[in-house]
C-alpha cells in the first residue's frame, strides 16, 4: 500500500489488495463498454474503446460495467436478468469474486429505455426547489438500486460562463451558489437511495474560449475557487458525494486530468474527500490523443494516476495493457495503483458490492415511470417555466382561436436535453418508440384550448421557408398564434445544443427568427414559446411579441406545463437561471460581474442583458414589506434577514423571493450582486408569509490578495426581490479582523417561511 492511502482504512480492502496479481489491480481500476459499436455517443470514440469481448475483459475481474442499460433500448427485466448472470460469473468464475460496479448515466433521469425524463438541470434553477430536486433525486436513486446499478454519472456543476456553448443545457444557471445549492439537494436525494452521485465536471470545463467545447481554459485560481469550485464543495462537504469526475478542460495549458493540484491538492487535501474520481470518458487516452502532453497511452496512465484519476471510464484503454506493460518496465510505480485500487475497492464495500453474490432472482417489476415520476415531473416542469415578458395577452382564454405555429411544435423531442435516452440514444435508432408517454407541446396545447390549427412553418435549423406562406395564413385565421420554436438537442453537430453543439451566434437556429417575424406582420398577437437548452438574443422577440415564455427543456410532463402556463391554469413562477443576453458579442458575461464588467462611460458597448438572472413573470402580483437585516455581523457570523411577502393579485401563485448582497469595498474587485439565498413560497390571493433568512458569511467569502479565501470586514448591501434588480434593501456591516474560510465553514443559507 503506498503511504499515500486514505486516511479511511479499510482492513478487509488492505488485505484483498495484498493478495491481488498485477493483473487483478488493473481490473479493478478499468470499465468495459459491451454494445457501443457504431454509436457515437462520446468524443472520439470509434478510435477507442478497443478492449475486446466482455468475458476476456472479466478474467481477473472488472471495475465497472458501462452503461449496461443505457446504451441500447433493452426490456428492464431481460437486462437485468443478463446483468445479474454476468456478476454471478464474477463472483464465481474469478479468484477474489468481487462483482462489477454499474454505473449509469442519470442527468435528466436514470437513462434507459421506458424510463421517466424529468427536465433539465437549466429547469431546475429557473424552478428554483431544492426540495422537489430531491424528491427527483430519491426517485432516480431508487430505480437505479433496484436495477442493480450503482453509481450515476450527475450532476453536472459546472457554472454556465457562455451561453454559446452546447452543454449550457446540462448546466443549473450561471450562479455559483445556485447550482451548488440544487447540486446538493439532488446528490442527497440520489444517495439516499443507497447509490453513488458523481460531481461533474471538475473543473472549469464550462469556461472554455468562445464558448467551444473542449477549447482551452484560461480561468486565473482566483476564479476557479471563487465562482467555479463552489459547488464542487458545497456537494462534496454538505452532500457528502461519493464520486467525482474530471473535466476534459486544459486550465492555463494543463489538463485536469494531469493536474494533481486539482485533484489531490485541492479535493483531498483542502476539502477531504475520501470517494472515487472517475475519468470522464476517453479522458485518460485524451491525455495522449487531444492534449497531447503524454507521448503514449502507458505515460498517460501515470499521469492521470499521479494526479489522482483511480477508475478509467468508459473501457481501460490506457489503465489496462500499456500501464500493465509500465509497470513491468519499472516505468510507473505499482504504489500509483495500490492508491487508486484503494479508493475503488472502499468504493465497492460501502456499496455492499464486496458482500454481495447475486444469488437472489433480479428484478422483474422495476417502476421506471409511475405516477410518482410523473407528479415529480410535471411540478418541476410547471414551475421552471419563465414568462420573460407579456403585454397582458397571457393568460388566453380556452376558447381563443388559436393557431399553433414552428418547428418544435409537434416534436417530444423537444421536451428532452442531449443526455435524454430519447435524444442520446433513440435519435440514432429510427423507428424505436419512446416507450412512454410525452406528448409534443402542440397535445398539451389542444388539451387546454380543443381543437387548434397546427403549421411547422419551417424546420430548426435549415434555410427553407417554404412553409411560411402556409404559417401566415394560419395566423391570420387566429386570434393568437403561439410559436413553438428552439432547439434540437443532440450531439456532436446532430444538433443545435448538446455536447459538441456549439454556435458562434445566439440568433435562434435556422430561419426561425425570420418565420417569427412574418407571423408578426400579420398582426396577429404572438405568444413565442422557446423549447431551448440555452438562452438566445431575443431582445426583438421581447419588443415585438405580446409574450414570451422560456421552457428550458422541461421534460414528459412539459407539453401540459406549457399550456398550463398559456392558459392561466398554471400561474408562472420561474425565474431565469441565466441572464437572456443582448447579443453574441456581449458574451462571454455574467450578472456576478464587478464595476467594470457592465455598459459605463469607458466604453460605447453595453452588454447588460435582455433580462437579468433571477427574471420572471407572474399573473398575480407580489409586494415585500418589512425588509430588516442586522445591522452588524461579525465576520466569523451569519448575516440574518427577513421580509414579509403578500400576493396582491386576485390568483393564487409561487414566487422564489431571492436575497443578494453586495461588497462596497474589498480587497480585489466583487461583484455588484451576488446571489445568497433563495425561497419558494406559495401564496393565496391577499395571504402572506414571514421569509427569515441566515446566510453564513462564507457566502461573500473571496479570494484576496494572498490567495487566501477570507470574510473582509466593512459594509454591505442586502436586498430583496424578484430578481437580481433591488426591491428593499438593507445597509449591513461585517466587523472583527479578516476571518479565513475553512472546510468547517457552514456553506448553505438556511431559509424558514412563517405563513
Amino acid at each position: 500500500m503506498s503511504a499515500e492511502a486514505p486516511a479511511r482504512i479499510s482492513a478487509r480492502v488492505v488485505d484483498l489488495i495484498a493478495q491481488m496479481t498485477l493483473d487483478e489491480k488493473l481490473a479493478q481500476i478499468v470499465g468495459f463498454w459491451e454494445g457501443e459499436e457504431g454509436d457515437s455517443v462520446a468524443p472520439m470514440q470509434g478510435e477507442l474503446a478497443t478492449m475486446g469481448k466482455l468475458d476476456q475483459a472479466m478474467e481477473h475481474g472488472l471495475g465497472h460495467l458501462t452503461r449496461v442499460y443505457g446504451t441500447n433500448p433493452v426490456d428492464a427485466t431481460e437486462r437485468a436478468q443478463y446483468l445479474w448472470d454476468r456478476q454471478r460469473q464474477l463472483v464465481k468464475g474469478t479468484r477474489l469474486g468481487i462483482p462489477a460496479l454499474v454505473h449509469e448515466e442519470i442527468l435528466t433521469g436514470l437513462s434507459m429505455w421506458k424510463c421517466a425524463t424529468f427536465p433539465t438541470p437549466l429547469a431546475w434553477g429557473a424552478a428554483g426547489d431544492p426540495d422537489l430536486v430531491e424528491r427527483m433525486g430519491a426517485l432516480i436513486g431508487t430505480s437505479m438500486r433496484e436495477l442493480g446499478i450503482h453509481q450515476g454519472l450527475a450532476p453536472v456543476l459546472d457554472v454556465v460562463r457562455d451561453p454559446r456553448w452546447g452543454r449550457v443545457e446540462e448546466c443549473i444557471g450561471e450562479d455559483p451558489y445556485l447550482v451548488g445549492a440544487l447540486g446538493t439537494a439532488y446528490v442527497r436525494g440520489v444517495q439516499s437511495a443507497g447509490v453513488h452521485a458523481t460531481l461533474k465536471h471538475f473543473v472549469g470545463y464550462s469556461a472554455s474560449k468562445a464558448g467551444r467545447n473542449f477549447a482551452p481554459v484560461s480561468a486565473g485560481p482566483r476564479e476557479l475557487t471563487d465562482q467555479l469550485l463552489i459547488p464542487f464543495e458545497m456537494a462534496i462537504l454538505d452532500g457528502n458525494a461519493r464520486s467525482v469526475m474530471h473535466s476534459y478542460a486544459e486550465i492555463d495549458g494543463v489538463p485536469v486530468a494531469a493536474n494533481p493540484e486539482l485533484l489531490t491538492g485541492v479535493l483531498r487535501d483542502q476539502w477531504g474527500f475520501d470517494g472515487v474520481v472517475v475519468a470522464d470518458y476517453f479522458g485518460v487516452a485524451f491525455l495522449r490523443h487531444l492534449h497531447q502532453v503524454a507521448p503514449d497511452l502507458a505515460d498517460a496512465a501515470r499521469q492521470a494516476l499521479a494526479a489522482g484519476v483511480d477508475v478509467e471510464l468508459p473501457t481501460g484503454d490506457a489503465y489496462a495493457a500499456p500501464l500493465k506493460a509500465a509497470i513491468e518496465a519499472g516505468d510507473v510505480d505499482i504504489a500509483l495503483v495500490d492508491r487508486a485500487l484503494y479508493r475503488a475497492l472502499a468504493q465497492k464495500e460501502d456499496l455492499g458490492l464486496l458482500d454481495e453474490d447475486f444469488s437472489g432472482d433480479p428484478p422483474t417489476d422495476v417502476v421506471l415511470d409511475g405516477p410518482e415520476h410523473r407528479k415529480v415531473a410535471r411540478t418541476l416542469a410547471e414551475e421552471s417555466i419563465v414568462l420573460v415578458s407579456n403585454d397582458g395577452t397571457l393568460p388566453l382564454a380556452t376558447d381563443s382561436r388559436v393557431a399553433v405555429i414552428g418547428p418544435n411544435a409537434d416534436r417530444f423531442q423537444a421536451l428532452f436535453g442531449c443526455y435524454s435516452f430519447a435524444n442520446h440514444v433513440l435519435a440514432q435508432r429510427p423507428g424505436v418508440d419512446l416507450g412512454f408517454s410525452a406528448e409534443p407541446a402542440v397535445a398539451g396545447i389542444r388539451e387546454e384550448f380543443g381543437d387548434v390549427e397546427l403549421v411547422q412553418g419551417c424546420a430548426i435549423d435549415d434555410d427553407d421557408t417554404s412553409g411560411f406562406d402556409a404559417a401566415v395564413a394560419a395566423a391570420t385565421r387566429a386570434e393568437v398564434a403561439v410559436l413553438v420554436v428552439g432547439d434540437n438537442a443532440g450531439l456532436f453537430g446532430r444538433g443545435t445544443v448538446g455536447e459538441g453543439c456549439d454556435r458562434d451566434d445566439l440568433e435562434l437556429p435556422g430561419v426561425q427568427r425570420q418565420l417569427v417575424e412574418a407571423i408578426i406582420a400579420t398582426g396577429t398577437p404572438v405568444a413565442l414559446v422557446l423549447m431551448t437548452g440555452r438562452p438566445y438574443a431575443v431582445a426583438w422577440a421581447t419588443e415585438k411579441c405580446a409574450a414570451v415564455v422560456q421552457a428550458f427543456f422541461p421534460g414528459e410532463e412539459g407539453a401540459s406545463a406549457i399550456a398550463g402556463v398559456l392558459s392561466g391554469r398554471v400561474n408562472p413562477s420561474g425565474r431565469l437561471p441565466v441572464s437572456l443576453p443582448r447579443s453574441s458579442g456581449t458574451q462571454p458575461y455574467t450578472y456576478l460581474h464587478p464595476t467594470l464588467g457592465s455598459g459605463t462611460d469607458v466604453t460605447n458597448l453595453d452588454p447588460s442583458p435582455v433580462a437579468v438572472f433571477g427574471h420572471g413573470l407572474s399573473y398575480t402580483t407580489f409586494a415585500y414589506e418589512g425588509f430588516e437585516a442586522a445591522a452588524q455581523v461579525p465576520t466569523s457570523g451569519a448575516m440574518t434577514a427577513s421580509v414579509t411577502v403578500t400576493n396582491t393579485g386576485e390568483r393564487a401563485g409561487g414566487h422564489i423571493v431571492q436575497l443578494y448582497a453586495r461588497d462596497h469595498v474589498g480587497s480585489v474587485t466583487r461583484p455588484v450582486a451576488q446571489l445568497v439565498g433563495f425561497q419558494r413560497v406559495y401564496l393565496e390571493p391577499g395571504s402572506s408569509a414571514k421569509v427569515d433568512f441566515e446566510v453564513p458569511t462564507t457566502r461573500v467569502a473571496f479570494t484576496d490578495r494572498t490567495m487566501t479565501r477570507v470574510v473582509e470586514p466593512g459594509d454591505m448591501t442586502l436586498w430583496v426581490g424578484d430578481s437580481s434588480q433591488r426591491v428593499a434593501e438593507a445597509a449591513v456591516t461585517l466587523t472583527g479582523p479578516t476571518f479565513p474560510i475553512t472546510t468547517e465553514s457552514p456553506r448553505l443559507t438556511k431559509a424558514t417561511v412563517q405563513s
